[in-house]
């Protein structure tokens, strides 16, 4: 074989290469990719393995990712009801639905989003005021995705949520919001107090309450085992039965004590008197007796002597 027909035959073989892999398409999972033929919308292709015509078509732009993607927008201008303009920022998740729509729909979809968004959240905002804006931040997002999906709904593309970011009014009136929200968590932090003080208060009073009543309960027990001991040691007393000797003596004592007083005048009881006669007879004939026992004695002496 000629060298001319060698080359001829590899030339035919990087032809045949160079074909082959123009006409085969490898489409990535959650991906879709626009073919045109000559121009004109041809078909989508999915997730797989394809072949197109070399030279006739051609993909109509990169493949589409059809994930759900994000979109954050930087903040914009926005003026409230009562005249206040503040800075909001805003993030879009949307999908594409239909990638020939989403590639012939509308130019730079991502821009055109972006455009929309900041129209749909001047015509919301703007019918409120500062409070309700920053009230009703679950409401705007409603009615911006309802907004956004019927208006991007052409382009081929489904808004699933809108989020109003970040809501940044003036400086001078975000001052004033924080001494606002300052001054009330003061009076929130001085009721808790407040409260808190008024329950220590009422455990201290119920505290003080149980300890008197214990206190008074202790006190009577005390009280009725002193009757009770004084009640036992009557009825011992009077179970023992004291004679009369032993009345004697404790009146006797009990006359000591008097008289160890500093009153002049003694009023005595009749039966301590008849006592203290009966003691001074008893006194008087033991001093007879001891007398004649003496003069006894002394004749005796004088018998002896004789």
């Amino acid at each position: 074989m000629s060298t001319i027909a060698v080359v001829v035959i590899v030339i035919l073989i990087l032809l045949v290469i160079a074909i082959f892999s123009l006409s085969l398409k490898i489409v990535h999972q959650s991906t879709a990719l626009v073919i045109e033929r000559l121009g004109k919308f041809h078909k989508v292709l999915d997730t797989g393995i394809h072949f197109i015509v070399p030279f006739f078509d051609r993909p109509a732009g990169p493949p589409i990712t059809l994930k759900e993607r994000v979109a954050d927008f930087p903040p914009q201008p926005v003026i409230t009801k009562d005249n206040v303009t503040m800075q909001i920022d805003t993030v879009v998740y949307f999908q594409v639905t239909d990638p020939k729509m989403y590639t012939y729909g509308v130019e730079r979809p991502i821009g055109a989003i972006e455009n929309l968004t900041a129209t749909t959240l001047r015509n919301l905002v703007g019918e409120l005021e500062l409070d309700a804006t920053l009230t009703s931040r679950d409401t705007v997002n409603t009615k911006m995705r309802a907004i956004l999906d019927e208006a991007t709904d052409p382009w081929g593309i489904k808004i699933n949520r809108v989020e109003l970011k970040n809501i940044l009014p003036p400086k001078d009136i975000q001052t004033a919001m924080e001494k606002q929200m300052r001054a009330e968590r003061e009076r929130r932090e001085a009721i808790l107090i407040a409260e808190g003080e008024k329950k220590s208060n009422i455990l201290i009073a119920e505290g003080e309450k149980e300890a008197a009543i214990l206190r008074a309960e202790a006190k009577r027990l005390a009280l009725i085992k002193e009757a009770e001991g004084l009640s036992e040691s009557i009825k011992l007393i009077i179970d023992a039965k004291p004679d009369k000797a032993y009345l004697t003596l404790k009146g006797f004592e009990a006359m000591q004590k008097i008289a160890d007083g500093q009153s002049t005048k003694l009023i005595i009881p009749t039966e301590l008197a008849g006592i203290t006669g009966l003691v001074a007879s008893l006194k008087e004939s033991a001093t007879l007796k001891d007398a004649e026992n003496e003069a006894l004695a002394e004749e005796k002496q004088k018998k002896s002597k004789k």
